[in-house]
């Protein structure tokens, strides 16, 4: 992360008037939200892809706690 670039952006958004603002935060919020949905799509891609491998152990509580204690 480059601190000069966040800054100028910060100083840049402070100029802008409050309207402006608003815009600017209300699509910082929906860029923000497609990121978090893109990144839960890739892990669940990449959990389909384990399953689909055998790279997943399914079971109980108890089968998890168990194959914890044998490592």
């Amino acid at each position: 992360m480059k601190t000069n670039n966040i800054n100028r952006v910060i100083e840049d958004f402070n100029s802008l008037a409050i309207a402006e603002k608003e815009y600017a935060l209300d699509i910082i919020r929906k860029i923000t939200i497609e990121s978090k949905r893109e990144a839960l799509s890739e892990r669940a891609q990449k959990a389909m892809l384990h399953l689909q491998k055998g790279k997943i152990k399914k079971g109980s509580v108890k089968n998890l706690h168990t194959d914890l204690e044998s490592d």
